[in-house]
């Protein structure tokens, strides 16, 4: 039995100096006190080597340890972890390893280093849960996942709105633009400047906010109206819903966690000089879990699809009536009026009919905008579009809001 906690030391001593005394009967001593004879005969010899002093408690650490991490190579770890104060034992032992690092140990061991030098942060991915399955589009460029994250006060006044463009197949992210507001105008400007250099996506997918959505319910924007000019899809998420983005949003907390976590930026161009190489060393060093520990520009390519710098015109088949969007967004048709948003005010819309007697169907470019159903009677009334689901999104994760029920307003 080993001694007792609470008077460990005034045991120990005790029980050497009774030991020491002519006559003494160790093993009975030894029974007394509640400890092995070996135990017994240990300390005893200590006492008589060292005195007093030999009776505390010594390290079990070993002498020698020869599989132990050198130091040369914990100070590589966490000089890499200095670099990125966000990266676990997984990414610093990949991101050692593409460096050409030998010997570098597994990612418990460097998990281990940061623990002993007190760089985990233990509240740091608790409630957390991994994905079961993902999704994901199976080109780079079949989607791309727009979004602002959560815009914060700048030193100078002001704030920054941080807009996000992300590849849906290969998590490259396209663009990170630190923008003082979240207009039209500011997006646009942005989005022309990724589309000259990545060339254009198949399509689009974004929330139901501002710019790209309306709160009022209807999908369409001239954002996005420009966006199917350009043929460019457009998707939206389900409302409230924000893990139908959620490479996007997943990008928003790596962003927050690397560069803007316990930090101030005075403006805009300070932020966007924090962005630039963050965006480097997300896109070419930094190791992606879901891509198997790749980096996403090894699996991302540009886009053959190039920006053209004038405005396709916009024509339709024979099989189309066409209609100019009036600038109440409203468009009239063999004596209905069809309300198609006022994003396309000014733009010319295709009609045709359906399989389905008295539905006809409402395109933009090659974009589907919904049908409308003509009822007996309704030629007092505005129609407004039922937004038909989309084939493909159902099942991916980057669903559509899905149909808009029949509505019907008296002029």
């Amino acid at each position: 039995m080993p001694w007792k906690e609470e008077s460990r030391m005034s045991l120990r001593e005790e029980f050497v100096v009774l030991a020491s005394c002519e006559g003494s009967n160790l093993s009975e001593l030894c029974r007394r006190f509640g400890v092995s004879r070996k135990s017994g005969y240990k300390w005893l010899a200590r006492y008589r080597e060292r005195g007093i002093s030999g009776l505390a408690d010594e390290s079990r650490r070993p002498r020698r340890s020869p599989d132990r991490t050198s130091e040369a190579m914990e100070v590589r770890v966490l000089e890499l972890r200095l670099q990125h104060p966000a990266w676990g034992g997984r990414k610093l032992r990949h991101r050692l390893m593409a460096l050409g690092v030998e010997g570098v140990p597994s990612a418990s061991t460097i998990t281990a280093i940061l623990r002993r030098h007190g760089q985990l942060d233990a509240s740091r991915g608790a409630g957390e849960t991994r994905d079961h399955v993902r999704f994901e589009h199976a080109s780079p460029n079949d989607l791309w996942q727009m979004d602002f994250k959560g815009h914060f006060a700048l030193t100078r006044g002001g704030r920054c709105h941080p807009l996000t463009v992300l590849d849906d197949h290969s998590r490259y992210s396209i663009g990170l633009r630190a923008c003082g507001d979240e207009r039209r105008e500011t997006v646009q400007d942005e989005l022309i400047g990724m589309f000259r250099v990545h060339g254009m996506p198949r399509r689009m997918l974004m929330d139901n906010g501002a710019p790209w959505g309306d709160e009022g319910g209807q999908p369409w924007t001239r954002l996005t109206a420009w966006l199917l000019r350009l043929g460019v899809g457009v998707s939206h998420g389900r409302p409230y819903h924000p893990q139908t983005q959620g490479k996007d949003e997943r990008f928003h907390r790596t962003l927050q966690a690397e560069v803007l976590r316990e930090r101030s930026l005075l403006d805009l161009r300070e932020c966007q000089g924090a962005f630039d190489p963050f965006r480097r060393v997300y896109n070419t060093e930094r190791p992606h879990e879901a891509l198997g520990l790749a980096v996403p520009a090894s699996r991302y390519r540009v886009s053959e699809r190039s920006y053209p710098e004038r405005l396709p015109s916009v024509e339709y088949g024979p099989d189309r009536a066409v209609r100019r969007v009036q600038t109440d967004g409203r468009i009239k048709f063999r004596g209905w009026m069809v309300r198609v948003g006022k994003a396309f005010a000014g733009e010319d819309v295709g009609v045709r009919g359906t399989p389905e007697e008295g539905v006809f169907e409402v395109n933009y470019c090659s974009e589907s905008l919904g049908r409308f159903e003509v009822r007996e009677g309704t030629r007092d009334e505005t129609l407004r579009l039922e937004r038909q689901p989309r084939e493909g999104d159902a099942g991916t994760g980057n669903t559509d809001t899905g149909s808009v029920t029949y509505v019907s307003e008296r002029l």
